[in-house]
């Protein structure tokens, strides 16, 4: 198997699979009970939700509604990893910004509602935090800016 195939496969088993948690729930409008964080980038304050463990980065932001403004949840990995994203049974247009151990962003990609389109980090990264869809690009956020107070950071 070529290794680029088998980077995306195994990326999507990682959290691609979050796809078919949940089965057919209803869609909601709160969080799960996850805990969430402050963070700060480019001079913007945003709160996100933290999924940290499999189940939960497997639920991801699937069914929900409507999110709060500068809300969002931040995937976080054990250790840099090859991270692919979709957005099955995801109600909400989001933005994905794929984030490195040391805190800054590696790419950005847009990503639609209800779709298996799959969007990867352009190397390894320790986070995944989504948005509403453009959010990064009204405030200014690029690839390169630092996201500050990430759960468990080392910069």
């Amino acid at each position: 198997m070529p290794n680029r195939l088998r980077f995306v496969l195994s990326a999507l088993l990682l959290v691609g699979s979050r796809a078919f948690a949940g089965g057919t729930s209803a869609p909601v409008d709160v969080n799960a009970g996850l805990p969430s964080v402050r963070l700060s980038i480019h001079g913007h304050t945003l709160t996100a939700e933290v999924a940290a463990t499999p189940q939960q980065q497997q639920t991801g932001l699937m069914h929900r509604r409507s999110l709060p403004p500068d809300h969002g949840m931040v995937f976080v990995f054990a250790q840099a990893q090859p991270v692919c994203m979709w957005m099955k049974n995801t109600l909400i247009p989001l933005s994905v910004a794929f984030i490195g151990a040391d805190g800054r962003i590696v790419n950005l990609a847009d990503m639609q509602p209800l779709t298996e389109d799959v969007h990867c980090a352009q190397g390894d990264v320790r986070y995944a935090l989504e948005m509403p869809q453009h959010w990064f690009a009204r405030h200014g956020v690029k690839p390169g800016d630092r996201v500050r107070d990430l759960p468990g950071a080392t910069h």
